[in-house]
Parts: C-alpha cells; structure tokens; sequence
C-alpha cells in the first residue's frame, strides 16, 4: 500500500488550545513564542482511502507554527520548520507530501522544501483550482447567474490560485475585474487574458469598488484577516472563498441574507475514509489541496506536481481527470463550517431577487 503525508498547522491559537488546554488562558503572541520551539509531530494516522484502482494510507504532519508567525518570521526560519516536517513524513514512509494552508506559500511556494526532501511534493493548488471553479459554475447558477452574462471579480489574482482562476474563467464570463496590490502584476495577467481569451479584462486595487460591481468573486489571498465586509457586496452575489484563513468576515453570512458564501475547494474522498483528526468537517471531505496529494498516491505519481507560483491550465484538467477516476467528487456546499443545501440557496436567492 502506497503512502502519503500532509502537512497542517494551526490557524489560530485557538487550535493550539485544542490540544494544549493552557493555551486559552495565555496571550496570543506567549502560546506563539512557545509552540513555535516545537518539533513537528504525527498528528494522525488517516486510513480507509480506496478508489476503483489502489488503496493508499497517509498521515497529517503538524506544522507548530500559526499563519502570523509563517508571515512574520524569517522565511529561512519557516522553510527549515516545513523541511522538518517533510523529513517526519520521510520515516513515516511516504512517498509524497502535500503541504497545507500557509506552509505551501512561505518562500518559493514549495521548491526550496522539495530540494531538500528525498520524496516527492506537491501544494495541491492545481486540484484546488478545478475545484473551486467547479463549486462557483454550480452555485452561480442556483442563484440564476450565467457567467457569460456576469461581472466577475478575482480577489488575489496575482497569487498562484487567483492568477490560473481568472485565465480559465476568462473564457466564460462578460467581463472580468482582477484585483490585487500589484498594479504591475496585474497588467501582466490582462495581458496574458487578452492573448489567450480575447477578454480584456479590468484591473483595480479598489477592493470594495470592484466587489460591489460583481456578480461572482473568487477570492484567494495570504490575507491574515478577512478583508471583504458584508458592506462590500452587492444583493444576489456569489462569493467562492478558497483562502485559509478565510477572506470573507463571518459578518457576511451574519447580516447579509441576499448574498451567498461558500468555501472552495471541498471534496469526498472515496472509501471508508477515517482521517483520525477533526478540522471541522463531514466525515469523508477534505480541502482539494489535500485531495491531490491522495489522487496522486492512489494513482502512483510520486511526482513535484504541483511546485511555485506558476499554475497550468493543462493540470488543472488533468488533475481534475485523475480525480474523477478515482471517485473524488465536490462534497456539496458550505459555508462557515456548516453545509447549505439547494433550498437555503433559493430562499437567497429569493431574498435578493424578489422571485
């Protein structure tokens, strides 16, 4: 049997108080000068993974480190702490490391910790994108929007997600708004679209302004905090949240009955899945980053997939071709750790619409 691992870290304190108790009673930055002396550790033991064609095992690798501390300290600092976690992963006996949440975007997006592995390694993002856009086709027309007649908005289109995101939905929507703190990145990007889909595409760093234009937004950042307000969307938006931690402010779904959030990249696993860890979802679903590193596995690919910040539209498809193989599917919708089913989105719709 084939083996995998996948390495996590906490996204707040808060998950350091669920396994260190003392933590909620201590400040933020004493709980993050501390863990971060830790060692990387076996979080769990996942099994039961099984397609049509192989079974694999694996295991998540925690990562001491929350997002603030990748972000803030020094990058040599955190790419050695990732690397140790690949060499965990190593004596486990995986062949593969899929690398989660803000450890796949530290430094080189990958490729410095792939150098000094001995096993292959992938971030997931390619997986993540077909996903995530196959999750927005699917909501914006429960919610009556055909993409060639909307306005769509990419948050975060200079990152690697964001950048292959808006080329692909290039070719479908009416028109397109790319937003990012880059001005020149983003000009290279329009550029790329018009060459490619004939589209040419808007290009703002005024993150509200462009949001209250769109009837779809994507949005993908290494944003810490969440950045878009329930103020900055207009009635009947679809709003895909692919970033960890999350773009969009809970506040969204707290006061906005007329627009609709959902997280992107979340899948069903094939198999009798038990991934031994709680991350807040449904038995059988995990991140489509996850989900590549065990499509990869299952499919004996031991390969650097997905490496850096240069996405391709050719893997997206392949991976998504792989996926349907072996019986990965999208696991439905949600939003803020709670599923939302077909009739929840009609009565949003409705709110927002008037019909």
């Amino acid at each position: 049997m084939e083996r995998f691992a996948f390495v996590i870290h906490p996204i707040s304190v808060a998950d350091v108080a669920r396994k260190f108790s003392f933590a909620r009673y201590l400040p933020d930055r004493w709980v993050e000068a501390a863990i971060k002396h830790l060692p990387p550790v076996k979080t769990s033991h996942i099994t039961g993974i099984r397609s049509e064609h192989a079974e694999i095992e694996g295991w998540f690798v925690g990562c001491p480190l929350t997002p603030r501390q990748i972000m803030e300290l020094p990058e040599d600092f955190v790419i050695r702490k990732v690397i140790a976690a690949g060499k965990l992963a190593e004596r486990l006996g995986a062949k593969i490391l899929g690398l989660g949440a803000y450890t796949k975007i530290v430094g080189d997006a990958g490729i410095t910790v792939a150098k000094n592995l001995n096993i292959a390694v992938t971030t997931g993002n390619h997986y993540t994108v077909a996903t995530a856009l196959e999750g927005t086709r699917q909501a914006a027309e429960l919610m009556g929007h055909k993409l060639c007649d909307s306005n769509v908005a990419v948050v975060g289109a200079t990152g690697a997600i964001g950048g292959v995101a808006a080329r692909i939905l290039a070719r479908e929507a009416r028109t397109m708004t790319l937003v990012g703190r880059n001005e020149n990145k983003l000009r290279l990007l329009a550029d790329k679209i018009l060459y490619e889909s004939g589209l040419a595409v808007h290009i703002s760093s005024d993150l509200s302004a462009a949001l209250r234009k769109a009837d779809v937004v994507v949005t993908v950042t290494s944003a810490v905090d969440a950045i878009i307000q329930p103020e900055d969307l207009k009635p009947g938006a679809v709003v895909c949240d692919v970033a960890r931690p999350r773009d969009v402010s809970r506040r969204v779904v707290e006061v906005r009955d007329d627009v609709l959030v959902i997280e992107g990249g979340i899948v069903e696993v094939p198999g009798e899945v038990n991934f031994n860890f709680n991350f807040g979802f449904p038995a059988k679903t995990a991140y489509a980053c996850m989900a590549e590193t065990m499509i990869l596995a299952l499919e004996g690919r031991f390969e650097n997939f997905t490496l850096g910040r240069d996405l391709s539209l050719e893997k997206v498809e392949e991976i998504g071709s792989l996926a349907r193989k072996h019986g990965f599917r999208l696991a439905g919708f949600r939003s803020f750790e709670r599923a939302i089913e077909p009739e929840e989105i009609a009565n949003i719709r409705a709110r927002a619409f008037g019909s």
